[in-house]
């Protein structure tokens, strides 16, 4: 799945392209890309219909654009492979088209396309999170470090007081949201830590380290378009994100350290693999340091 700053440059490719916009017409083409609204394709297309949308937003993996009159929102899930993109009317729809939104300028339409299909787009109605709102089926995820609500001392005393590990809390969506493998790995690289690291041992000058690793790390990643494995993911113009050149843990196991020389390890960790340095991240006593 997508994290952060991917959904975030596809948050901005729609902030460029769909914002403003009045939609014409919405074509759903494949019953699972709107299984998650109910009522079905011709009740989203009423609702949608001479909608204008007003702005596009991002909690953390989650992306939803504003329409202007009324609670609801337009969520796009984009799940493992899914792709919103922004293309010329008649260019070729592709194998995998799901869905299609029209806009009544005449312009470039809005495509949903999911190889996979366990993305999809649905209607959700708007809800109040503090001084901001969120769909009523985001409410439950929390601010991610770029959010400018986001409570720092908060975070650090509620990690502290826990019983886990600190990788375990970075990928807990209800704790931190937006950080999925990758970023875990090359924050905890940057930030010195193991993944392993019990976080009710964890200091606050360490946990702030961490944070503000995170967001540098998140930021690079934005400025280079995210990151691209495979052909998967791409912004709203179909292009690749190249972050993957700057990674410094992620899947460069064997490959020396870029801070000491020292190989990156790899181990197994829940049905995945998590990348480390195991001079610059010691593991916690009796741990392995990977392969």
């Amino acid at each position: 799945m997508p994290e952060l700053p991917e959904v975030e440059t596809v948050r901005a490719g729609l902030a460029r392209w769909v914002v403003g916009r009045t939609i014409a017409e919405v074509d759903s083409l494949h019953p699972r890309a709107i299984r998650r609204h109910l009522a079905g394709p011709v009740d989203l297309a009423e609702r949608l219909v001479g909608r204008r949308v007003s702005s596009a937003e991002r909690r953390g993996k989650y992306l939803w654009l504003v329409l202007d009159d009324g609670p609801f929102c337009l969520i796009g899930h984009l799940g493992m492979s899914g792709q919103l993109l922004v293309l010329e009317r008649g260019a070729e729809p592709g194998p995998h088209l799901r869905g299609r939104i029209t806009f009544t300028d005449g312009g470039r339409e809005l495509r949903f396309v999911d190889q996979r299909t366990f993305g999809g787009l649905h209607l959700d109605e708007l809800v109040p999170d503090g001084p901001t709102q969120v769909p009523a089926s985001v409410s439950h995820i929390a601010r991610d470090p770029l959010d400018p609500y986001f409570d720092d001392e908060g975070w650090i005393r509620s990690v502290r007081r826990r019983n886990t590990t600190i990788k375990r809390v970075l990928l807990d969506q209800t704790s931190i949201s937006g950080v999925g493998n990758i970023y875990a790995d090359e924050a905890l690289w940057r930030a010195r830590l193991h993944g392993d690291r019990p976080t009710s041992a964890l200091t606050r000058p360490a946990l702030r380290t961490l944070l503000a690793e995170l967001r540098v790390v998140f930021a690079d990643a934005v400025k280079a378009g995210g990151t691209s494995f495979d052909a998967l993911y791409v912004n709203v113009n179909g292009e690749s994100g190249y972050f993957d050149r700057s990674l410094n843990a992620y899947g460069r196991a064997g490959k020396p350290c870029a801070r000491c020389g020292r190989p990156i390890a790899r181990t197994k960790w829940m049905n995945r693999s998590s990348y480390f340095c195991p001079h610059c991240q010691r593991p916690p006593r009796g741990q392995s340091i990977g392969r």
